[in-house]
C-alpha cells in the first residue's frame, strides 16, 4: 500500500531533526540547536531553525505561536512517520514483498543482541497473528 500523497517524507537531514525533537516532544529552535549540539556540533542554530520553518511549511511539524519564542512539535508520531516510510519502501524497491525487505535488511548485518530480540519477537508470536 504506497503512502498517502498528502503525507510529506522528510528529506534525511529533516530525518535527523525529528529524530532530536521526537523525543522531547516539543520544543524551541533553541532547544532542538541544543539538543543536537552532541552528535552534530557543525550545525548552526540559524540552520536548525530555517530548517525547522520549512518543515512547518511542509506539514512534518506544527507550530505554537502563543509564546514569543515558537514552540514546534512532530505533525506525526515517530511510529507512524517510520510506518509510511517502510510502505514506501516496501513498494518502490522491494515490490510489495515485506520477505524481502526484511532478507535485505537482515543481509545488511544485525548485532547479536538485535538477532535474539527478532528470534524472541518471532518465536513470541502467536499463529494467527498479523503484526
Amino acid at each position: 500500500m504506497p503512502t498517502s500523497p498528502d503525507i510529506p517524507k522528510p528529506t534525511a537531514a529533516e530525518l535527523d531533526l525529528l529524530q532530536t525533537l521526537w523525543p522531547l516532544g516539543a520544543a524551541t529552535a533553541r532547544q532542538v540547536h541544543e539538543a543536537m549540539q552532541s552528535t552534530r556540533p557543525e550545525v548552526t542554530y540559524a540552520t536548525v531553525l530555517r530548517l525547522m520553518q520549512i518543515m512547518h511549511t511542509k506539514g512534518l511539524l506544527t507550530r505554537d505561536e502563543s509564546e514569543r519564542s515558537h514552540v514546534y512539535a512532530p505533525a506525526q508520531p515517530q511510529d507512524s512517520l517510520q510506518s509510511n516510510l517502510i510502505k514506501d519502501l516496501m513498494q518502490k524497491a522491494f515490490a510489495g514483498s515485506a520477505k524481502a525487505l526484511v532478507m535485505a535488511a537482515l543481509k545488511s548485518g544485525i548485532s547479536k543482541k538485535e538477532r535474539a530480540e527478532i528470534e524472541k519477537l518471532l518465536k513470541d508470536e502467536q499463529p494467527g497473528d498479523k503484526r
